[in-house]
């Protein structure tokens, strides 16, 4: 392990906050049992939130952001993981309470990893990260829950909010795979063609949702994936056939959901919340052996932009603003 390696480490002193690029040593790190030759690291919403004044989340500074990340283990104190395995970290609130991913070397417990499966690089593992893993999640839920655990008929129409984001593209990908007829949504007119390519086959403008829900509208949608929450998801409650699950796994546009109780008691119509931070190890096993069957990565590459430490302070502002789409991995060997 270098003795001094590089981190981007936040802080705070009265009003000020700040956010840096430091060389640190192996002292710095005071969590877990398992060290981690971070080879990428993800930059997601929530990263964003946090860089740009610690979003309430991070409770002691200094601190080391980066919710996700992947790599070699160079240490281990822990009888499940041993130097040269390949490990993939995602939620557990890593980069809120305890150090994170933006950090050439990471220490973390051990039960907050898991293996990564043989058939995924690290790359691609991080170009999933926890945006891919929330896809991942989302989509059988609003798919297979519906089919397979509920003994319900077939879901065919499906729509994705939020679909030009790092959620919504995989989880358009991986809805097409499974055999959905799916509905991207999206503000960005410039990404229709590019959502058609990975699976999408009708694409509508946000706008189109944002106006006044009704109680019940016509349904067209056995199941969603909803990212941004407010007017958008009340108007996919209120347009979800019966049975219908819609998985709500961000807030985007807004956290507050004005609604009824029509789809729900007249429809039966599901809103499955998605949380991926505490999911159990079992679970993001399976998740992660998943991925190389369902998402296809020389496509997806057409929308990653893999960016240095340096880089991520550039970043992160335009992420805020919605001026981004796709999913920024950050290379923490550039």
């Amino acid at each position: 392990m270098s003795d001094q390696f590089k981190a981007l480490i936040l802080n705070q002193e009265g009003e000020n906050f700040s956010r840096d690029i430091k060389f640190i040593n192996k002292s710095f790190l005071k969590h877990g049992d398992v060290t981690v030759k971070v080879d990428y690291s993800g930059l997601n919403y929530k990263d964003a939130l946090i860089l740009k004044n610690g979003a309430r989340l991070v409770k002691e500074f200094p601190h080391i952001p980066g919710i996700d990340f992947s790599g070699t283990v160079e240490e281990s104190d822990s009888d499940h993981f041993k130097s040269g395995d390949e490990v993939i970290l995602t939620g557990w609130r890593v980069g809120e309470i305890y150090y994170g991913g933006y950090s050439q070397y990471a220490k973390v417990d051990s039960k907050f990893l898991v293996k990564k499966p043989k058939e995924l690089t690290l790359r691609q593992s991080m170009i999933m990260g926890t945006a891919g893993f929330t896809a991942l999640q989302s989509a059988f839920v609003t798919k297979l829950t519906r089919e397979e655990l509920l003994l319900g008929e077939k879901v065919n129409d499906v729509i994705v909010s939020g679909a030009s984001g790092g959620v919504g593209s995989i989880a358009v990908m991986i809805l097409n795979k499974l055999g959905c007829n799916v509905t991207a949504v999206t503000g960005k007119n410039n990404n229709v063609e590019y959502l058609k390519l990975i699976g999408a086959k009708n694409v509508i403008n946000t706008d189109d949702l944002t106006k006044d829900a009704r109680p019940l509208d016509k349904g067209f949608w056995d199941g969603a994936v909803d990212t941004v929450g407010g007017k958008v998801l009340e108007n996919i409650l209120s347009q979800t056939k019966d049975a219908g699950i819609v998985a709500s796994c961000g807030n985007a546009a807004n956290i507050k959901l004005n609604t009824t109780v029509m789809p729900f008691i007249i429809r039966g119509v599901k809103l499955w919340g998605i949380n991926s931070v505490t999911v159990s190890n079992v679970r993001r096993k399976f998740l992660w052996s998943e991925a190389s069957k369902l998402v296809d990565f020389d496509l997806l590459e057409k929308s990653i932009k893999e960016i240095s430490l340096e880089e991520v302070n550039d970043v992160y502002s335009k992420m805020l603003k919605g001026e981004t789409s796709g999913r920024y991995i950050i290379n923490l060997g550039k």
